[in-house]
């Protein structure tokens, strides 16, 4: 019996087969990868064309079937209800969508309370007691305020009446007098207290009638919440992933450590494709994943381009169902920039300005120790400070601050809290940039689900500045100086590729573009004071790449 979802090339395959599985989280495509990517792509033009699955992650999974045979699989990310696909997707590994299922039934079941919540909330007799309620006690407050006001002044007159009587009654009459007046004081304690319990009264009757109302609308509410939660766990238990091995473990196991899991977790592309191989007897041999259709508004998605895995919820998954397999090494463990010097432009007994080269990181990571931190600890052994006064990505070269102690890293510190400090950019973009200059304001948040990617944010995010000028096009990229006035992660890489900023990925941004043989971004210019002497300094380094004829 043939399997549907199992796709032959349409073309004779004369590639090497790659030796060992991709590394989903950061990866080059295999030339079969490409191949059955393009045969996807040329069916999404013609199946779906204007009318796609909205913008969405696919991916394709080269594989040998039990029969020895090559061909590939492909699968898209998430989840869509009532859809018939021109295209043989594999299936979700559980359909939580299906009409008849008890999650859609769950579903239904929460829209009913809630509905029901709703309607209580929204009852014209609830909607009118709270009302009642709110001027009652408003008139409440009112009254009790005014007859603390007459206590008050009562209590005035008596101390006045007090000080007279001392000066002109006998000893016998200012004790008569004295009696009275704490008849008086007590008279109208109890008389305000009297008020005060009578006006509760008339609160307390209307809130017992609230009270009806909004215990049922609690009730419902914890009836909804423990629903959800119980639903929610019996959706996570229909995950079951398998790897090669044949091990298995639920969607709660693999994210038992790490808390609960993400929403969507389990719908990716990658995990679908690896169960339906592992159910069916498939070896994996590559995959990639790319995006096609409308790219969503936060995040930098470009139609054909590949994307690695998502990390929020794939991760963890994958490194399940990986298991077993020979995967290809993890680029950044064997990371090295042995190769990569760190040129000293200016120094004296307080600080450095250096020449960071592209590939080396700032700080070190959790994998890789070698930074300009740990040289700059080699280098200054008796160094006090925190030697890194600021940032660049790994990818990014230039004109970097290095303090020498910890006085003189506060005094650099406080220059860049109070922006006296002047940095500008250089950058080569893909394409060619419209206007000659501007100002892009795209606040900017981490994507939480692909780290270390940001994404701009209206809601969440951080507000972000940058200040961009043309100097040189040629036919196909353009250069452009960019005066960053905020500091946010890859703020300068985001703020060109987004299509409300320039919409130009910088050349070599793999992240938010293409790769080429480095990200074409240069901290060309710096601009301090001194911390001890006061003196200007200024730098300018021109990069070492030039924009493209």
């Amino acid at each position: 019996m043939s399997d549907n979802h199992f796709i032959a090339f349409k073309q004779s395959v004369v590639y090497k087969l790659p030796e060992k599985f991709t590394f989903p989280f950061s990866y080059e495509p295999h030339p079969l990868t490409e191949l059955a990517a393009k045969e996807v792509q040329e069916q999404l033009k013609v199946n779906y064309n204007g009318q796609e699955i909205g913008g969405k992650m696919y991916g394709v999974l080269v594989v040998r079937n039990k029969h020895n045979e090559l061909g590939y699989l492909t699968a898209f990310s998430g989840q869509v209800e009532h859809y018939e696909h021109a295209l043989n997707f594999v299936p979700p590994i559980h359909d939580r969508l299906h009409k008849n299922g008890f999650f859609k039934k769950g579903e239904n079941q929460l829209f009913e309370i809630n509905q029901q919540v709703v309607a209580l909330e929204n009852d014209p007799e609830y909607l009118e007691l709270l009302d009642l309620l709110k001027q009652e006690k408003a008139l409440v407050t009112t009254e009790l305020e005014a007859q603390q006001q007459l206590k008050h002044s009562a209590k005035m007159d008596r101390k006045s009446q007090r000080e007279v009587a001392r000066q002109n009654m006998t000893p016998e009459e200012f004790e008569e007098l004295q009696k009275k007046l704490e008849y008086e004081s007590i008279a109208n304690h109890y008389n305000y207290k009297q008020l005060r319990e009578s006006l509760n009264s008339r609160i307390s009757a209307i809130q017992s009638k609230v009270d009806v109302y909004e215990n049922k609308i609690n009730a419902l509410k914890t009836e909804r919440k423990n629903t959800s939660a119980d639903l929610q766990q019996q959706l996570f238990n229909q995950y079951q992933f398998l790897n090669i091995k044949g091990d298995v473990k639920s969607l709660s196991e693999i994210f038992e450590e790490s808390g609960p899991p993400p929403g969507g977790a389990g719908d990716c592309a990658a995990p679908k494709l690896l169960q339906y191989a592992f159910e069916n007897q498939m070896k994996p041999l590559a995959m990639g994943e790319f995006w096609w259709g409308k790219a969503p508004k936060a995040e930098l998605r470009k139609e054909g381009r590949y994307y690695p895995a998502c990390s929020g919820k794939c991760k963890p998954i994958l490194a399940h169902m990986l298991e077993g397999l020979s995967v290809e090494d993890d680029p950044m463990l064997s990371y090295s920039a042995d190769d990569k010097e760190i040129n000293i432009l200016y120094e004296d007994d307080y600080l450095l300005v250096i020449n960071k080269p592209s590939g080396l990181l700032t700080t070190p990571a959790k994998e890789i120790k070698d930074s300009v931190f740990t040289r700059m600890q080699q280098m200054f052994p008796e160094a006090t400070g925190p030697l890194v006064a600021h940032r660049l990505d790994k990818l990014t070269s230039g004109l970097m601050i290095i303090t020498k102690t910890k006085e003189i890293y506060k005094v650099i510190q406080s220059q860049f809290i109070q922006r006296t400090i002047k940095k500008t950019y250089l950058a080569v973009l893909e394409g060619i940039v419209e206007g000659d200059s501007g100002a892009i304001h795209l606040p900017l948040t981490v994507d939480e689900n692909n780290r270390p990617m940001q994404k701009v944010c209206f809601d969440t995010g951080r507000p972000a500045k940058t200040l961009w000028k043309v100097l040189e096009r040629s036919e196909n990229h353009t250069m452009v100086q960019f005066t960053p006035i905020s500091g946010r992660t890859h703020q300068l890489r985001v703020h060109a590729a987004h299509p409300d900023g320039l919409n130009r990925p910088i050349v070599g941004d793999k992240l938010y573009g293409t790769k080429a043989d480095r990200l074409k971004l240069h901290a060309a210019y710096i601009h301090f004071l001194h911390p001890q002497s006061g003196k200007k300094l200024k730098f300018h380094l021109d990069p070492q790449f030039g924009i493209a004829k």
